[in-house]
């Protein structure tokens, strides 16, 4: 009875996670070209919707002259990013879209929310934000956003929140910026840290972003990131930490073949032992002294293991700090941290 009086007091004090602030670099309410229907080349940037009809966003689309419309339906918008693009991650907000829809940028799917027919699932209620691959963009050129949308019943389309791009300001600029696309490969060989592996047969995996958006929907299980990158010379003297952001659910990261750190247990057998929430924590792993090589290629590889539902290095800041400015974020951030590693000593495997 003590235990759980302790752990319900913890649980009640507990701070919440902070999220990152975010600043709105284009607002994409207003007029968007709706079409029903249902056809592949609606995703094109080059596809001419010049006599698609006109749709206020964010509303329900029976409000909009498509009532008791019930189906598949697109909608497109043209929008000029600045020629400079900021620092801090982009991402595409479309609020709650009214049952399940696909994004595309420039005619590459960049995520999804809840499920198309024939496995159909409504994300109704979900706040719908992805994130945009810097390069798929083009600065200081338009850019076409597609969104391919499927209402089962009563109201739909992208029907009410906050539309448009969003640059994510998580309040630490890395040394070393490591998002982009990664090398990554499906399944488990502990070879794959070796920083001398050919990976170039490798498949191309955006990060930070679930793998479930990038061709392995469902897929739960190993897979393994890997990406090579040239230090400054300046950081020499530095005590460094590799921000990994967050990843779902539990991993082993190495920096030119050495384990720096984990999150979550996988025994030397391959068998992984009990999850908990360690999706929720953002990732930071002390680099030893002497490992990092300024001036020289350096490998990073990640061995990740999902559970259940989105997996891999899914949100949050990648890439190399500094310890102490490490310090003072991760205590602004609170990711409980502190208290998975009092649950762990308390409840052992």
């Amino acid at each position: 009875m003590r235990t759980l009086v302790i752990l319900t007091t913890l649980l009640l004090l507990a701070p919440p996670l902070r999220a990152q602030q975010e600043r709105q670099l284009i607002d994409l309410r207003g007029t968007w070209k709706f079409e029903i229907g249902d056809r592949k080349e609606y995703a094109s940037p080059s596809f001419n919707d010049a006599k698609w009809s006109d749709i206020f966003v964010p509303a329900d689309w029976e409000n909009e002259g498509f009532a008791g419309y019930d189906g598949y339906a697109w909608y497109r918008r043209s929008v000029t990013l600045p020629s400079k693009l900021p620092a801090d991650p982009l991402y595409l907000h479309l609020g709650n879209v009214d049952d399940a829809c696909m994004v595309y940028v420039n005619g590459t799917l960049i995520g999804e929310g809840g499920r198309m027919p024939p496995q159909y699932e409504t994300a109704y209620s979900v706040d719908q934000r992805f994130p945009l691959p810097v390069h798929l963009l083009k600065p200081g050129e338009r850019n076409v956003i597609a969104v391919r949308v499927y209402d089962d019943q009563l109201n739909g389309g992208i029907v009410r929140g906050r539309i448009g791009i969003f640059e994510h300001q998580w309040g630490i600029r890395p040394l070393v910026a490591l998002p982009g696309l990664w090398k990554f490969k499906k399944g488990d060989n502990e070879q794959w840290k070796d920083p001398a592996l050919d990976d170039r047969g490798w498949e191309s995996m955006l990060v930070p972003a679930p793998w479930d958006i990038q061709g392995y929907r469902d897929y739960d299980g190993f897979g393994w990131y890997r990406v090579s990158f040239d230090a400054p010379a300046s950081l020499s003297n530095e005590e460094l930490v590799l921000m990994l952001g967050r990843i779902d659910d539990i991993d082993e990261a190495y920096l030119n073949g050495e384990r720096i750190g984990r999150t979550g247990r996988i025994r030397a057998d391959g068998s992984v032992a009990r999850i908990r929430e360690e999706y929720r924590q953002f990732r930071g792993y002390p680099i030893p002294s002497g490992l990092l090589k300024p001036g020289q290629k350096n490998v990073i590889a990640v061995r990740v293991f999902d559970n259940f539902k989105i997996g891999g290095i899914y949100d949050g800041p990648v890439g190399i700090v500094r310890r102490k400015d490490h310090r003072i974020w991760n205590e602004r951030y609170e990711d409980g941290s502190s208290f998975q590693r009092f649950m762990d000593r308390l409840f052992p495997e």
